[in-house]
């Protein structure tokens, strides 16, 4: 959940200081906009992907801190529960195969880290939530040892004037629960796809990614079960936007779809930023106006579905980012290259289409499509470009596709590359295999069994093959 900070604790003078500090940095990055100061030096495309430590009888194991002790590996970094650990992977630059290249750049820490686990007895398993994982496990004992994380749980209740929050998730089997700390958002983990954009381009990528969410969850699905609940097939978003509730206004909550398309800029965002979240991490630091420090923390705790970033190159020189979080881990490596060959390819055509997206599709049809597909998977029927409804298979099958295909090929990204990834979508869609319906596919053949679901869920992962390949015997 970001950066760590010096303190927990914090005074009103704090939040001051950190208020006028944010005000100037927005006004500043509004001019750098203007002025067109942000850097145009190429895509560039990266990801961040979460994981689950599990021991030998299939429970998440409480060990991160041994784990990364025993790694020392830069790119692999604590989450906020100890059951979880994140890799950040270096980014690539979007010439002729930069998705085998990504593929590299993931299985290389992946690797190291299910190395040094097994030395410690545990497993790494990469999927959207763990199906052995129970609610009594998600205390605040469970946190990671971070100030970071004890000062968002104490501000996020301060917020809710000390309210418990609600979990309510609709399903096969509906979950209700009550809960006073933030530790719940530990039970979900995404890969998050990282997307360097020219700030021209920006505000049409931003867009089609919104329009894309819907199709992407749906055939990305892998988090049917939690609590030994069956729920949404991607029951992590749901998970998510109750499970850091600040319990105020809609468009104060901190994880969301958005409330419109961007208009004009991406700085729209950030100026919302300012105006409409309040300051969870008052952290103020000495670093020139320029560093933009506390705009950058404070939009680090506001977790947009597709969130804009900003970032420095090693030269200083500032640059613009499309965070697409939407995503859950897992179950490979090949499948998560393929669903950003997927989001890469459709969002490149789509924000270069002559006629917008943006303006074809309204908003809250958008935003309503992406809940149905998190609810329903491929078996949802959401609005699409021309104002009509269809199933997202069909839409994944006979659009997005052939458009991730063009995109793609614009970018210049060779043929064999186009094929071997995008051919892993068209096999996951021909057989309806995701990975949360191969889960609820083995629980239909050998019962309602989570530490058997998660011990062959992780045979199946470390042979690497794509889902749509997995049997359920």
């Amino acid at each position: 959940m970001g950066q760590e900070i010096a303190s927990e604790r914090f005074s009103e003078a704090d939040f001051a200081t950190f208020a006028a500090r944010l005000r100037e940095e927005t006004a500043l990055l509004a001019t750098w906009f203007a002025e067109g100061r942000l850097e145009r030096s190429g895509a560039m495309l990266g990801f961040e992907l979460e994981g689950w430590l599990v021991d030998e009888a299939m429970r998440p194991a409480p060990r991160a801190p041994a784990l990364l002790a025993a790694l020392a590996d830069p790119q692999v970094v604590p989450e906020l529960s100890v059951f979880n650990i994140e890799i950040n992977g270096e980014p690539v630059a979007l010439e002729t195969t930069p998705l085998s290249r990504l593929a590299e750049a993931l299985a290389g820490p992946l690797e190291r880290a299910q190395a040094s686990g097994a030395r410690l007895g545990l497993a790494v398993a990469t999927i959207g939530t763990l199906p052995t994982l129970t609610a009594e496990q998600l205390d605040v004992g469970a946190m990671s040892p971070l100030a970071r994380y004890r000062a968002l749980n104490a501000r996020i209740f301060a917020l809710r004037q000390g309210r418990a929050l609600s979990l309510i998730i609709d399903g096969a089997e509906p979950l209700e629960l009550h809960w006073r700390d933030v530790m719940l958002e530990a039970a979900g983990t995404s890969f998050q796809i990282h997307l360097q954009v020219d700030p021209e381009h920006a505000t049409r990528v931003y867009n089609a990614s919104k329009i894309l969410s819907g199709p992407m969850v749906a055939i990305s699905a892998n988090s049917p079960f939690l609590f030994g609940h069956a729920l949404w097939e991607e029951t992590r978003i749901a998970l998510f936007e109750q499970a850091v509730s600040v319990g105020g206004a809609i468009l104060q909550e901190r994880v969301n779809f958005g409330q419109r398309y961007a208009a004009h800029s991406l700085i729209e965002t950030f100026e919302a930023n300012l105006t409409r979240y309040p300051i969870l991490l008052p952290q103020c630091s000495d670093a020139p106006p320029e560093a933009l420090a506390h705009l950058r923390l404070h939009n680090g705790t506001i977790w947009r579905w597709n969130r804009p970033l900003i970032g420095f190159d090693d030269a200083g020189r500032p640059h613009l980012r499309i965070e697409h979080r939407v995503v859950p881990a897992g179950p490979t490596v090949a499948d998560s290259i393929a669903n950003t060959a997927l989001y890469l390819g459709a969002v490149q055509a789509l924000s270069q289409d002559p006629r917008p997206a943006e303006t074809r599709l309204p908003f809250p049809h958008a935003m309503a499509g992406f809940y149905e597909c998190a609810r329903a998977g491929l078996a949802a029927r959401i609005r699409w470009l021309d104002g009509r409804e269809h199933r997202v298979a069909t839409i994944l099958r006979d659009d997005l596709l052939p458009r991730a295909h063009h995109g793609l090929a614009a970018l210049g990204i060779c043929a064999s590359e186009r094929d071997h990834w995008l051919g892993i979508i068209a096999q996951r869609l021909a057989q309806r295999r995701t990975g949360a319906a191969w889960q609820r596919a083995w629980v239909a053949r050998h019962g309602h069994d989570m530490s058997g679901l998660t011990a062959a869920y992780l045979t199946r992962q470390r042979a690497g093959q794509p889902v749509h390949r997995w049997t359920i015997d």
